[in-house]
């Protein structure tokens, strides 16, 4: 048993805090989530808004990507250390902390005037933001009682599958009807209230006793160039031709090198900095290996179909978003009935389930054709969002359900980070399949547009005829119906691509499903809580 795992218990902080009989959970519940929904949203919202930010700050738009590369770096390093520092600095000071340093680092995105001044106050963010979205996961275990505790997972869960569609929708709108720099400055009231609510709503933290042991440096560094560079690789590397460039090839090597160290300091240090020995429960390990899954899923399907609205079909930003949102209300109202099904059936038939009907979603999803409209992809996206809520609700409860009170801090720090990489994993994989598939699939097409074809003699004639009937010569004419042929050919080429990318997908949520076997199941009537 870890030295961290001990001083978590009961013994080492005097007794375990929990909330007073005064405390308004409901009030608590609303002052954390708002602290976790500004950092799940602004995750995404930039996505939106880089054109506008590149013309306004003069950069190229590969630079424009370290402002969306940086925030999830920080992120990512951030996660793993938060049980750590909840126990160190106490769980109500350090939420307080990141959602005053959320709000401050937002006010300087906004008022940045060059690229490096917004990509620092973006890493700002996404160190902050990190503490922001463990912490409240564990206030809400730890606030409401047992036998609420799934729907406060629910709760949970709904802010961090609704928060990656609602960020663009609301990018888009801000954007296009006021400007790009207040999609940070809006998180400036958001952010005061959260932190008015959390002063007078959270429970106070209990008083540590006995002397803090020394913080050991060398393993948040080795952590944080590992995790930093592994993201960086993840990030980069589909825009950088991957090990065709050396300086992606240089942080896959740093990554791979930084974490072994760091695991074998970790395994010996009698208060590591990160628990890895919670792995040791067969739950969390089959939990995170599936949480990986459910990261790439939920990322990977919304980092395809804005693509395909935006290339395919020529949505805006906007239009894009108002797609996406009725998928994010289906979440949110899914969430309260997958808690109300955890009541009556193992956590792990609903998560069986849920995968299966995920994978069917994202099956439908991959019918795509160059035809298809909003009113096609409703409810597919409807039904993945059913699949992926309850895959996500009761996967929490079967992972870290069977762990002891005293190593769940640390368990769900790292089930969290799992559920992010798997996210940041998932995109790097499409993109490349995407752009692998759509030169494939071009390819074919092409072959198969022979020039002694009848029906594509048939189709060269008619669109050359058009042209000339335009004022176009001979020659100009054939030139632009030959242009016309090639679009049509690679954009039948994008569609394939995108259908293979879903069925990837797919194949990938299938293939894990085993891996539910070694769940364990959660107690009756008991489910994981917090204990700093």
């Amino acid at each position: 048993m870890s030295t961290l795992a001990s001083a978590s218990s009961p013994a080492a902080f005097g007794s375990a805090p929990k909330a007073d009989a005064g405390t308004n959970k409901w009030l608590v519940a609303i002052a954390v989530a708002l602290g976790a929904l500004l950092e799940v949203i602004d995750t995404s919202i930039v996505n939106v808004a880089l054109t506008e930010m590149q013309a306004s700050l003069g950069a190229t738009l590969t630079q424009m990507s370290w402002v969306v590369s940086s925030y999830a770096i920080a992120n990512v390093i951030i996660l793993p250390l938060s049980a750590w520092l909840g126990v160190r600095f106490g769980k109500k000071n350090y939420f307080l902390f990141s959602l005053i340093g959320f709000t401050i680092s937002s006010v300087l995105c906004g008022v940045s005037n060059s690229l490096w001044m917004l990509t620092v106050a973006r890493i700002l963010q996404g160190l902050c933001g990190g503490g922001l979205l463990a912490k409240a996961q564990a206030i809400l275990f730890e606030t409401f009682p047992r036998e609420e505790q799934a729907m406060a997972q629910g709760f949970f869960g709904a802010i961090v599958i609704a928060g990656p569609v609602i960020g663009p929708t609301l990018g888009g709108y801000i954007v296009t009807n006021i400007g790009w720099r207040w999609i940070f400055f809006i998180n400036v009231p958001v952010g005061i209230a959260a932190v008015f609510m959390c002063i007078s709503a959270l429970p106070k933290d209990a008083k540590r006793v006995g002397p803090k042991a020394p913080i050991d440096w060398w393993s948040i560094g080795l952590l944080a160039l590992g995790l930093g560079c592994f993201q960086t690789f993840l990030e980069e590397g589909h825009s950088e031709d991957w090990f065709d460039s050396p300086w992606i090839t240089l942080s896959a090597l740093v990554a791979i090198g930084s974490i072994i160290f760091f695991v074998v300091r970790t395994l010996g240090s009698k208060d590591p900095v990160v628990d890895l020995r919670v792995f040791r429960y067969r739950s969390l390990a089959a939990g995170s290996a599936l949480s990986i899954v459910i990261g790439m899923a939920l990322y990977g399907a919304l980092f395809s179909i804005p693509i395909f609205a935006s290339s395919v079909m020529h949505y805006t930003s906007q239009q894009t978003g108002m797609l996406l949102l009725p998928g994010a209300l289906a979440s949110a109202f899914a969430m309260p009935i997958a808690a109300r099904l955890l009541k009556s059936f193992d956590p792990r038939a609903i998560l069986f389930a849920g995968g299966v009907t995920l994978a069917f979603a994202v099956l439908w999803l991959g019918q795509l054709t160059p035809m298809t409209s909003a009113d096609d992809l409703a409810w597919p996206l409807v039904v993945r969002s059913f699949g992926t809520v309850m895959m996500f609700l009761p996967l929490s409860m079967a992972a870290l359900g069977p762990i002891p009170k005293k190593d769940v801090a640390a368990s769900t720090a790292i089930y969290n980070l799992t559920r992010q990489l798997g996210g940041s994993i998932g995109v790097a994989l499409l993109s490349t399949l995407l752009d692998n598939r759509q030169t494939l699939h071009r390819a074919s097409v092409v072959a198969h547009l022979s020039i002694t074809d009848p029906a594509v003699q048939a189709r060269f004639a008619m669109l050359t005829s058009g042209f000339i009937g335009k004022g176009a010569d001979a020659a100009q004419a054939q030139a632009r119906a030959l242009t016309v042929l090639d679009g049509s050919a690679r954009l039948q080429g994008a569609v394939m691509a995108f259908n293979d990318t879903f069925r990837a997908t797919a194949v990938l949520i299938v293939v894990t499903l085993p891996l539910i076997l070694f769940l364990g199941r959660p107690k009756a009537g008991t489910a994981p809580i917090a204990d700093h």
